[in-house]
């Protein structure tokens, strides 16, 4: 389950991500640990993520909640690139990522199979949509239970 403070704290960081040329691509506040870990996952918009990203990021989020005081109490913020490897879930990156290989996994088999890999041409209300070989590919969207980029070895 998602922390109530989520939301408040993604769009209190988006602003902070876009002012550095980064995007805020998730957060997830550790209650369970000792002391919390309020963790942000950002990508570098023009190249790949580096430490410097997360570094900058990190100090500028780190100012930005001290002065609001959303978190009463002692945590450690965390912020890091999410990978290559990453879930597709926004409209968003579906764009980014149109022609990247792409794994498709489904709740139950379609056409005898519960994963497909491709190149990712589209996603719709509908589907989700592949290229395999030349050959497009319409996965039905109520089927698919993740989508994620596939990774090179």
């Amino acid at each position: 389950m998602t922390h109530p403070l989520i939301p408040q704290l993604i769009d209190l960081a988006t602003p902070v991500a876009e002012n550095l040329g980064l995007e805020v691509v998730g957060a997830v506040f550790h209650t369970n640990r000792r002391p919390p870990v309020l963790r942000v996952d950002i990508r570098n918009c023009a190249d790949d993520t580096s430490l410097d990203d997360c570094e900058r990021m990190s100090r500028a989020l780190e100012e930005q909640l001290d002065a609001l005081d959303l978190i009463p109490d002692s945590y450690v913020l965390e912020i890091s690139s999410p990978g290559i490897s990453r879930e597709l879930t926004t409209d968003r990156e579906f764009i980014s990522f149109k022609g990247f290989s792409v794994i498709v996994k489904t709740s139950e088999p379609f056409e005898g199979h519960t994963e497909w890999r491709g190149k990712l041409i589209r996603r719709d209300d509908t589907g989700v949509y592949l290229n395999q070989k030349g050959r497009a590919l319409a996965i039905p969207r109520p089927l698919i239970i993740r989508v994620q980029l596939e990774e090179k070895v």
